[in-house]
């Protein structure tokens, strides 16, 4: 309640906004990151004329309403990201933030600063809960390093959370640490001599202050009482996470002059005034079109790219960018693969930027000779950039990174991708589960992917991490076998624009298998790829009577295993399973055309926990995997050491058919 005031003034007096269209192109932003105070949002968005209504209000939370408990993002117009988990939606804001700036230089860079039909701000609101996380440090650190003056956060500042006054648990003043990071800082505080009093008028002052400033972020202390005017919960720990109750909600109601005993009362009169808000609306979106106009007119090619972006289409042709790499026993990274196809694919995709964790060597996330998105005043010997460069540096902030590229996304025109090692994807999961929950279209390039990184030992070497990513419901997890197969997969990720995905790739380099129709091993096109698994090696002399399934740099395993299976008279197929999830997406008679019922005899080899694997190789098959953490040393000799090996899987093709025999005599 005490937040009603400041939500009411910023989308009626400050919001650029047209209530008639949620998703006008010309927008200012809102983010309510203390998303658990979602009725500040959905009364806003009743009032202005969103399309809610009473019955959507009085359905808060229950089933099939428009008002669940946090907003979701695709569900409730208005409605720009899903907040719930703290400091994730002050991230979202940064990152959309973000956006507009590099949109605003692929579309209108010459313009003077408020000229362009491409300036815009994003608002945020945010809690002490949203502060306490340590995600907002990595993200407020960073928007002031990037200078974001279109990022406006106002901090309801109550001293209250769930375990009631939060001096038991946060002393810091919020403020100072604010204006050390290099923001722009304003205190509001509405405790007077006199008393409490809802000051509007110095908190809109505030906001245009905010708003006209240049050069930083903004953040408003605002000074509040939680639950005002509610006589006994106000001020309360009570009030910020349990209902008021009956009766002090129809104590409430008296002192704001309702009749007690009407349920959510709505004067007509005020919701008639309130949605004036849709006048002030259109008169923006007129300005604003012929804005549009004029620069459409002046710039023809630019608006093509616009009309692109909007429709998250590809260009024609896009595809002759991507390269392909010769047979090569000696091989290359799957990392190193993503590097070219990154900078193959540069001059084509406007729309692909990104970068990573301070690991960009390491990631091979960066385009070559693309400039660093960074103010001027920053840039480096080894990194020359500007306000609306490409190249992204996130810092060592995995998990500010993942709520930032969920925001770029979001705002709507641009693809972006962020790089860490696949064991840190752990600090970004929260971000990374709001992406498949939102049907985001964000790529994660998580390399070092498995023990085979080596030297650097159990902290760095993931093992539960792939089928713990797996587990996220709409997430694909793509682990490519060699660089042709990571060119399929990074053709497919592209190709799809209702959800997100993480490249698990390769330090160690991997052979890029022969595919030409004059192989000896007559190994598939890495086509299949873009259907999650495929029949890469078939049995040969004979019916095949063992499958091993593999991923990643246990594909040159497999085949291994097969020529020796092959060799003791047992025809063998290998299946490459780069994407469970693009697999379980096929019909099933593709499904079952791959790993055929009939053929139970199976092995499947990912150096990481068996898991998920056993619903593939059945009652009858074996897992090679690896059921405990790594160790330092060379990856080669972690292999051999922890029995990830050729001579391992035929063994285990050998024992699954054993068994099968048994049984059947």
């Amino acid at each position: 309640m005490s937040l009603a005031p400041a939500a009411y003034l910023l989308f009626q007096r400050i919001l650029r906004h047209d209530p008639a269209d949620p998703g006008w192109l010309g927008r200012d932003r809102f983010v309510l990151s203390c998303g658990h105070s979602s009725l500040t949002l959905y009364i806003q968005l009743y009032l202005s004329g969103y399309g809610l209504t009473l019955d959507d209000l009085r359905s808060y939370r229950k089933w099939g309403s428009r008002t669940p408990g946090h907003p979701e993002h695709g569900l409730t117009p208005g409605v720009e990201t899903t907040t719930g988990p703290l400091g994730q939606g002050l991230g979202n804001a940064v990152g959309m933030a973000m956006a507009a700036r590099r949109e605003r230089g692929l579309l209108d860079p010459d313009a003077i600063h408020g000229t362009s039909p491409f300036d815009q701000h994003i608002y945020a609101f945010c809690s002490d809960g949203d502060i306490e996380e340590g995600i907002s440090h990595e993200e407020s650190s960073l928007a002031a390093h990037q200078q974001l003056d279109n990022l406006v956060v106002l901090y309801d500042d109550n001293k209250i959370s769930i375990e009631d006054d939060t001096e038991i648990a946060k002393s810091e003043d919020v403020c100072a640490r604010y204006e050390a990071y290099g923001w722009h800082v304003q205190r509001v505080d509405w405790h007077h001599p006199g008393g409490y009093r809802e000051d509007v008028d110095a908190l809109y002052q505030a906001l245009i202050t905010a708003r006209d400033h240049r050069g930083q972020p903004s953040l408003i202390a605002l000074r509040t009482i939680i639950a005002w005017p509610a006589p006994h919960a106000q001020n309360t720990g009570a009030a910020h996470g349990a209902a008021l109750g009956d009766a002090e909600v129809a104590a409430t109601k008296e002192i704001l002059g309702f009749d007690p005993a009407v349920s959510f009362p709505a004067e007509e009169a005020a919701v008639a005034h309130a949605r004036k808000v849709a006048d002030r609306g259109k008169r923006l979106r007129a300005e604003w079109d012929g804005s549009f106009a004029t620069w459409a007119s002046a710039h023809p090619e630019r608006a093509r790219l616009l009309d692109r972006l909007r429709a998250r289409r590809l260009p024609d042709g896009w595809t002759d960018a991507l390269p392909s790499f010769e047979a090569d026993p000696k091989g290359i990274a799957t990392r190193k693969a993503s590097g070219a196809i990154l900078n193959a694919l540069a001059p084509v995709l406007p729309e692909l930027w990104g970068g990573s964790a301070d690991l960009a060597g390491s990631n091979d996330t960066t385009m070559k000779g693309e400039p660093s998105f960074i103010p001027p005043e920053h840039q480096t010997r080894l990194f020359p950039g500007d306000d609306y460069g490409r190249t992204l540096h996130f810092g060592i902030r995995e998990h500010g990174m993942g709520a930032i590229l969920n925001g770029i996304v979001l705002h709507g025109l641009t693809r972006p991708y962020g790089g860490t090692f696949l064991v840190f994807s752990d600090y970004m999961r929260p971000s990374v589960r709001l992406a498949a929950l939102m049907g985001a279209p964000v790529t994660y390039i998580w390399t070092h992917d498995s023990i085979g990184l080596g030297e650097d030992g159990p902290t760095h070497q993931p093992v539960e991490h792939l089928w713990a990513l797996r587990a996220i419901h709409g997430l694909d997890v793509v682990r490519p076998g060699d660089a042709n197969e990571t060119v399929v997969a990074w053709r497919t990720i592209l190709e799809n624009t209702d959800r997100p995905a993480g490249l698990c790739l390769s330090r160690q380099n991997l052979p890029v298998l022969d595919r030409s129709p004059a192989s000896a091993d007559g190994l598939a096109s890495a086509e299949g790829t873009s259907r999650g698994g495929y029949v890469l090696a078939e049995g040969a002399g004979g019916a095949p009577e063992v499958i091993i399934i593999a991923t990643g740099s246990e594909v040159q395993i497999a085949l291994a295993a097969r020529t020796a299976l092959q060799d003791g008279g047992i025809p063998t197929r290998v299946v490459s399973m780069p994407c469970v999830e693009w697999f379980a997406g096929q019909d099933t008679s593709y499904q079952e055309e791959v790993l055929p019922p009939g053929i139970r005899a199976r092995v499947s080899v990912e150096a990481g926990i068996a898991l998920g694997w056993r619903a593939f190789v059945g009652d009858a098959g074996e897992c090679v995997s690896l059921e405990h953490y790594g160790a330092s040393a060379a990856y080669t000799t972690l292999y051999e050491e922890f029995g990830i090996t050729s001579d391992h899987v035929a063994a285990a093709a050998r024992a699954s058919r054993a068994r099968l025999s048994a049984a059947r005599d």
